[in-house]
């Protein structure tokens, strides 16, 4: 089979390296992980041999400093709880801090990202009303082998994912892809600096949960 054939989600968790390259293209390799590579290229708009190029490229020179598949549920959940859930709560107010500042002092700037405190402030609610069910409800589950009982549960969270996947996109258009324009001041170039890492962690966060954990119940 070619690797074209692979779907996102399965080559994001075989292949290390591979969520670089799908980040660096702007491939959601979370919500998306059920569709094929092939699949993926051409929403991106790119050629799906040139992409296909670049995974085959990655085994000589990459390597994955941990394989989750091969931990326990318990071990993933608290992963996912110390390494993504606590990170977002740091991550949030203070992006949403510096996203005010910068909209407030270069309002009049064209490429200023307006409107971007008020999505991050909404990102923040969502999310935390979004890991609280997973803390208090849907992780017990799992750690319990309620497996069962935790599918409802895991068809809200995806759908909530999506949703989380729709507001990464309207960051993107109002940042111009999360890049500061030429001359931008150390706050404006730090936000942005700040909103990439929240990106590829989100994305990661949703990775592991969609495409690893829930399936593994699923």
């Amino acid at each position: 089979m070619s690797i074209l054939d692979q779907t996102v989600g399965h080559t994001a968790l075989s292949l290390p390296g591979a969520t670089r390259i799908f980040l660096t293209h702007h491939i959601d390799y979370g919500c998306n992980g059920h569709i094929t590579l092939r699949e993926a290229a051409q929403r991106a708009q790119l050629n799906p041999d040139m992409l296909a190029s670049e995974l085959e490229a990655l085994p000589a020179n990459e390597t994955d400093p941990h394989d989750w598949q091969a931990s326990s549920n318990s071990a993933l959940i608290d992963h996912i709880l110390t390494r993504y859930h606590d990170v977002h709560r740091q991550q949030l107010p203070e992006l949403t801090r510096m996203a005010r500042r910068v909209e407030q002092v270069h309002g009049e700037h064209d490429a200023c990202p307006r409107g971007l405190a008020d999505l991050l402030t909404a990102i923040h609610q969502e999310m935390e009303s979004h890991m609280q069910k997973e803390e208090q409800i849907l992780f017990p589950m799992l750690r319990g082998g309620l497996h069962s009982q935790a599918q409802g549960p895991i068809t809200v969270m995806r759908h909530e994912h999506d949703d989380h996947a729709t507001s990464l996109d309207q960051l993107m258009t109002l940042t111009n892809n999360i890049c500061p324009p030429q001359g931008a001041c150390n706050t404006w170039r730090a936000l942005y600096t700040g909103l990439s890492e929240f990106r590829n962690d989100l994305m990661q966060h949703i990775h592991l949960e969609n495409n690893l954990l829930f399936e593994r119940v699923g």
